[in-house]
């Protein structure tokens, strides 16, 4: 089998499966908690969690860079479908004129600021390497869908835009108007996803790496307990009206 062929092959089983795949990370995520721990313990807990709200905002920057794509595409691209391949149109101008898969871009940066919340370089490494290892595939069999399909008009995009750094001279303006709505339906998980898992990293590194309790865990660190609290509000607020209402709706999004 050609290296290529191998590659797209490879992708349709990381496409299928793109959403589960960060769970791997949590294996290799204990050791890292006891030396963060440690780690902690040198700092101090006030520099500690300063550091962790810097990467929440890293983070976050993540989620902004996903809904500043997915609020001007058009129905039917840029989704979270992973059965089947899916895109009614090419998306070249706006986030989509400076890189091609801006989604994975801010998805990285999404997972890059938890990881670097656990504030080890080796943990850092490995996530970098396999994100790379995976995305590569996943990215080879959605542009020999693309190419497939738009033909020339892909292959002229793929030329002049970059694969996965941003190159910034060459923006042009989005073709469609941004829909809030649009990004509120589509990306509310992503915010409950975030802070969830931000306070489960600062749990499992004070109650087991650091033997706390958790009484003692939430009499101290109530601020990550804050943040999720507004975090489930909005994801059930945006949930419900996503399901009981079409508040959230916009025709062609």
């Amino acid at each position: 089998m050609r290296i290529i062929h191998r590659l797209e092959s490879q992708g349709a089983f990381l496409f299928r499966w793109r959403s589960f795949l960060p769970l791997l990370l949590i294996p290799l995520s204990v050791p890292a908690l006891f030396e963060a721990a440690h780690i902690e313990s040198i700092i101090g807990e006030d520099i500690d969690d300063l550091l962790s709200l810097c990467c929440l905002v890293f983070s976050f920057s993540g989620l902004v860079l996903r809904a500043a794509t997915v609020g001007f595409v058009l129905s039917g691209t840029s989704g979270r479908n992973t059965s089947e391949q899916r895109a009614n149109v090419l998306n070249t101008t706006g986030l989509y004129s400076i890189v091609r898969n801006p989604l994975y871009l801010g998805n990285f940066i999404v997972i890059f600021g938890l990881v670097m919340a656990i504030k080890v370089w080796w943990f850092a490494i490995i996530f970098v390497l396999m994100y790379w290892l995976y995305i590569e595939r996943i990215i080879a069999v959605e542009e020999a869908y693309l190419s497939t399909k738009f033909g020339k008009e892909y292959d002229e995009w793929v030329r002049a835009t970059p694969c996965f750094v941003p190159r910034f001279r060459y923006w042009k303006r989005p073709a469609e108007k941004f829909s809030f709505r649009t990004v509120l339906r589509r990306e509310y998980n992503g915010v409950l996803v975030l802070v969830l898992a931000y306070l489960i990293l600062d749990v499992l590194t004070d109650t087991i790496a650091s033997d706390e309790s958790v009484a003692e865990w939430a009499g101290r660190d109530y601020l990550w307990l804050g943040i999720a609290a507004v975090g489930v509000v909005i994801f059930l607020s945006l949930r419900t009206l996503k399901r009981q209402t079409r508040l959230l709706h916009v025709e062609g999004r």
